[in-house]
């Protein structure tokens, strides 16, 4: 069973990743929980995680999916880790999170903006058992580089 599992490492970190957009995809469009601009930041490794698993499974013999991979998740760690410390007033917003943009007397150009604004890093919109979705994305970053790096040093040592 293991070794099934090792065989298609790649093929299931593709399906976890592509399980975890199409869950923020859902969280956002379907239950209409408006994402802010690290939420939608956070999504990008996981999105490089799925091209990186779908050439690492059709080409396991280059190690360099390998190292690519487990980069992708510790930018997510520390994408992730950030907006939770955000969330926490560990760090403060950079400025794309907020909405100080906004301080226009045109009134044209207010009604412009007021389509493109996202909310602030720092409100939590949705939680899961009590957790943020920062917080889950951060949970679940960290076992996915972990279990990658094992996989990378199991497959070293054969």
């Amino acid at each position: 069973m293991l070794n099934k599992i090792e065989n298609n490492f790649y093929l299931i970190i593709l399906l976890i990743s592509f399980l975890i957009i199409l869950s923020a995809l859902y969280i956002e469009h379907i239950l209409v929980v408006p994402a802010c601009k690290l939420c939608l930041y956070q999504r990008i490794p996981y999105l490089f995680s799925i091209v990186i698993c779908f050439f690492g499974f059709f080409f396991p013999n280059i190690k360099i999916w390998i190292y690519l991979l487990i980069l992708t998740f510790l930018i997510s760690i520390t994408i992730s880790g950030y907006h939770v410390g955000i969330e926490n007033n560990i760090f403060n917003e950079f400025s794309g999170c907020t909405n100080e943009n906004l301080n226009t007397t045109d009134k044209e150009e207010l009604l412009k903006n007021l389509n493109n604004v996202l909310p602030s890093c720092k409100v939590i919109n949705f939680k899961i058992f009590g957790f943020s979705l920062a917080t889950i994305n951060f949970i679940l970053s960290f076992a996915l580089a972990i279990i990658t790096i094992r996989y990378f040093y199991n497959e070293k040592n054969r």
